[in-house]
């Protein structure tokens, strides 16, 4: 699996999945979720209002994913997770690999071939983005080992900005 450090814009990204950095609700929100929302017109918010009916009534659980077309998207499909929010406790690691596990799981099970992170709950939930790819590498060493034939072979982490993707180039060297 080819990992590359990129900076820019996810939502211009041609992949097969981009990872949207959701808030519980799916209903849209600041930052990689707005932008990701804006980008893919409002056939997205239709979607996870049907999600949020059908499946998830009580909305998505920090460390959880969930799939969506990509709509206007170059990407296929959105696998929307919710980060843990350090502002209010959710300091545990473990649920911040979680995010990027079960987003991996996801691509993988959709047949994706190349998926596009965001830095999951660096920014406005408190992460540091040094933190935050480490809990990244972890999630991809983990994921290499428990699978054996996954169809990803391009993991990118497409980052906005040039300390948080110096701060991935450190850990994934």
């Amino acid at each position: 699996m080819r990992i590359e450090i990129l900076e820019g814009d996810i939502t211009t990204r041609p992949v097969d999945a981009i990872v949207n950095a959701a808030n519980s609700s799916l209903l849209g929100g600041g930052g990689v979720d707005g932008a990701i929302h804006r980008a893919a017109g409002p056939h997205l918010l239709e979607a996870c209002r049907e999600i949020r009916v059908t499946l998830l009534p009580g909305g998505l659980p920090v460390g959880g994913a969930v799939v969506t077309p990509g709509f206007h998207l170059p990407a296929r499909w959105v696998i929307h997770t919710v980060g843990p929010n350090r502002h209010v406790g959710e300091t545990d690691p473990m649920l911040l690999r979680s995010c990027f596990r079960e987003s991996l799981r996801a691509a993988d099970s959709l047949g994706a071939q190349s998926i596009a992170f965001p830095a999951i709950s660096a920014g406005v939930y408190g992460w540091d983005a040094g933190e935050v790819a480490k809990a990244a590498s972890a999630a991809l060493d983990n994921f290499a080992e428990e699978t054996t034939a996954s169809s990803l072979e391009v993991v990118e982490f497409v980052l906005f900005s040039t300390p948080t993707a110096d701060a991935f180039r450190r850990i994934f060297g």
